[in-house]
């Protein structure tokens, strides 16, 4: 995919995901709870996550308001996390941050991103970076130590 095609397709899909949100929701019971909070652009999100005994992530929501980039990319992340168990979670984390930063070349890296590797290009854009990364760092802190706030600061 050229670099052209990768930016019509992460249009389409920020723009899908922020007028759609799969998984825009809260759940009853959760085994974890984060807010997250992204102070430069103002995004403010609730991720909730419920894991079965194996640590296997049975569901996974979140509410709240933000930028396009914030709500599709916690979106995606709900999408990407339903069924894998902790441990594949942190993979995931640890690789779309990599992507995120501009450390991971897509196309010499075996990676498990799939639709997350839309977000490949926002290395380029350091303030969109923590709008993308918000809902991750708050997976990352209630997976880690299960702290109730994050803050991308």
């Amino acid at each position: 995919m050229n670099a052209s095609e990768r930016d019509e397709l992460y249009q389409e899909l920020i723009l899908e995901h922020n007028k759609k949100p799969r998984n825009y929701r809260k759940i009853d019971n959760p085994s974890h709870a984060v807010e997250g909070y992204n102070p430069i652009c103002g995004d403010h999100i609730y991720l909730y996550l419920k894991m079965d005994e194996n640590k296997i992530i049975e569901d996974i929501a979140f509410e709240g308001s933000g930028c396009a980039i914030s709500k599709s990319s916690a979106s995606l992340l709900t999408m990407t996390l339903k069924g894998k168990t902790e441990q594949e979670a942190r993979q995931l984390f640890a690789e779309f941050h990599d992507l995120l930063t501009g450390k991971m070349d897509l196309q010499k890296s075996g990676h498990h991103l799939g639709k997350l590797a839309v977000f490949s290009g926002i290395w380029q854009y350091p303030s969109r970076i923590k709008c993308a990364s918000l809902a991750w760092h708050a997976l990352e802190s209630a997976l880690k130590d299960g702290k109730k706030q994050v803050s991308t600061e």
